[in-house]
């Protein structure tokens, strides 16, 4: 055999196995070293390809489509500083739990540490991030190579997909000639239907003598809470709420937690908890004596406080695979179990229901009630933040998503985002919680679905990722981005920082006094300035029927919008303080 046949049926098997392993989409980044795996992925007849040339940006429009289709997605790219640049997107997709199989082109061994250009260490490039690291041998095409290539692929996706799910980065040595010959037959193995290790996983459940144990040790216990961080699971929805209704429990649910929305029932969801629980007199009236918490910690601080200064009751954890995400320092339990056939269980589990306090649920209405009443004030005369993601709020379509970019952004979300009956599915990158990639990981998101995706996020996150509105631009992605402008780091304006006037502003506030209108017409996007809530929404329910990218907006300044939001949670603190009291 030749070279370039063994190449080619090496690669093709690859490939090959991957499609048969699940995998539909594979985002590429062009390069010479990289040319056998981008063309055949072009080739094969059952994957759609991505073709994206910055690979920061690639690399996070693969976690937003993986996010999305919660699946696994392939990143291709060449030798050298190329595959460097995946390496935000991999910390990324290794703490949100997103399956990426990083697919990196090297130099043969010969050509490594010799000077060759284009040539950098790629051996384990990602250090203990990705759940494997394999360095593929040099292609053969002997039954027994073959063989081993979809080994490799079918592992890869079955080790990306495996609860808790992450990325895993195999590299490729590859010598010239770099093109395959696609006209050799019998490529794709068309008659072999399932991937080539099956992999068959049954959800865990806790055995009913556990479940006992668990349950004793709350059935004493009058003031419980349950508590709903970021998860993807809509379907957790409902056996949540059943639990909580049986037990007589308020649940804190997080904005990403897919609770805040949809058809089930709300009654006992509590979303303004962020707000009341600032106030220290509150947390102490609400001190629980167990709290039972699904899915990661949430994104509120208040939240945190409140949980830390009450280490001394149970806190139970479930997770649905091993997994440690307990940030708050406490001595808490995990319970390693699918959250839904928990919910289920312990539902019908009789013996040991708590015998929680009769106005114990009844005491957070009220003080969510009332947060409620605040948060739909009417709006000011020069719109806020809040306003502005109020109003987003207010007219997003039902079935319609919402990528939430990090700092303020979902602070603001957690704050506005009341419970609706509309099904609205919440995004973000909540992993490391960076400000990068996420213009390009909300594009992902909306390439890989029907209904429309709306990004709302800050100017120093959408100036990290400007180069992402190329993809928007190649592939006539239809997005919406609320960009709120308030013209550097707003969330530094609520942190202790905020008292040093002297070296603020250059090294916290960094303002860059960028026109974003140009940057967006360059992309072929439409440019919308909304200065009041009313004109936001008018502008918003606009972009929802004009399809393509259309970005809109929001001109606020930092100070201001810190004494706005202080003023706001003051007010609600004193007046539950002057209703319970």
């Amino acid at each position: 055999m030749t070279h370039t046949e063994d190449l080619t049926r090496y690669i093709a098997h690859f490939i090959d196995e991957l499609v048969k392993s699940g995998v539909t989409d594979v985002v590429i980044s062009p390069g010479s070293r990289s040319t056998p795996l981008a063309m055949t992925v072009v080739e094969h007849p059952k994957l759609k390809e991505w073709i994206i040339i910055d690979e920061r940006s690639a690399a996070f429009f693969a976690l937003g489509i993986a996010k999305q289709i919660n699946r696994a997605v392939a990143l291709i790219c060449t030798s050298g500083t190329a595959a460097a640049n995946y390496y935000p997107a991999v910390v990324e997709a290794t703490y949100s739990r997103v399956p990426l199989v990083v697919l990196t082109a090297d130099r043969p061994h010969e050509l490594r540490d010799v000077g060759a250009p284009q040539a950098i260490d790629q051996i384990d490039l990602y250090g203990d991030y990705p759940k494997w690291f394999h360095e593929m041998a040099l292609p053969e095409s002997s039954p027994q190579m073959l063989n081993y290539s979809r080994s490799c692929a079918s592992k890869a996706i079955s080790t990306a997909q495996m609860e808790p799910a992450g990325p895993v980065h195999l590299n490729f040595p590859l010598r010239e000639p770099l093109v395959p010959d696609f006209t050799l037959k019998n490529l794709w193995m068309s008659h072999q239907e399932t991937t080539h290790h099956p992999v068959y996983n049954g959800a865990k459940r806790v055995a009913e003598g556990m479940l006992s144990q668990i349950l004793k040790k709350v059935q004493a216990r009058k003031r419980g809470v349950i508590v709903c961080g970021p998860q993807i699971d809509s379907k957790l929805a409902k056996s949540l709420t059943q639990l909580a209704k049986t037990w007589g429990l308020p649940i804190l649910a997080d904005p990403l937690s897919q609770l805040r929305s949809g058809a089930h029932k709300k009654d006992n969801i509590i979303e303004g908890y962020d707000a009341f629980l600032r106030d220290q007199s509150i947390r102490e009236i609400l001190k629980p004596d167990f709290i039972i918490r699904f899915g990661a910690m949430p994104v509120s601080k208040a939240y945190l406080f409140y949980v830390q200064e009450n280490d001394d009751i149970p806190q139970f954890v479930v997770e649905n695979n091993e997994g440690y995400r307990d940030p708050s320092g406490i001595n808490s339990a995990f319970i390693y179990a699918n959250p839904i056939l928990f919910c289920k269980d312990a539902v019908k589990f009789q013996p040991n229901l708590p015998n929680i306090e009769g106005n114990w649920l009844t005491i957070w209405q009220q003080m969510n009630q009332i947060t409620r009443s605040y948060l739909s004030a009417p709006s000011q005369a020069v719109i806020t933040e809040g306003e502005a993601v109020r109003g987003l709020l207010e007219v997003i379509p039902e079935e319609n998503q919402l990528y939430v970019g990090n700092s303020m952004a979902i602070r603001d979300v957690d704050t506005f985002f009341t419970t609706t009956t509309k099904k609205i599915k919440v995004l973000a990158n909540r992993g490391a919680n960076g400000i990068d990639g996420m213009v390009s990981s909300a594009l992902g998101a909306a390439a890989t679905t029907e209904n429309h995706v709306t990004l709302l996020l800050g100017d120093l996150s959408f100036f990290h990722d400007l180069n992402g509105l190329l993809t928007a631009k190649h592939y006539g992605i239809n997005i919406t981005i609320l960009l709120i402008n308030n013209n550097g780091g707003g969330i530094f304006s609520f942190l202790p920082q905020a008292k040093h006037g002297k070296h603020f502003e250059a090294l916290f506030g960094t303002p860059i006094d960028i026109e974003f209108k140009k940057a967006i017409e360059m992309y072929n996007g439409t440019y919308l300035l909304a200065e009041n809530e009313e004109s936001l929404k008018t502008n918003l329910k606009e972009s929802y029927n004009a399809g393509g990218l259309s970005v809109i907006e929001v001109k606020t300044d930092r100070t201001k919008n810190s004494h706005w939001h202080q003023k706001l949670w003051n007010d609600i603190h004193e007046k539950i303080l002057k209703k319970v009291r």
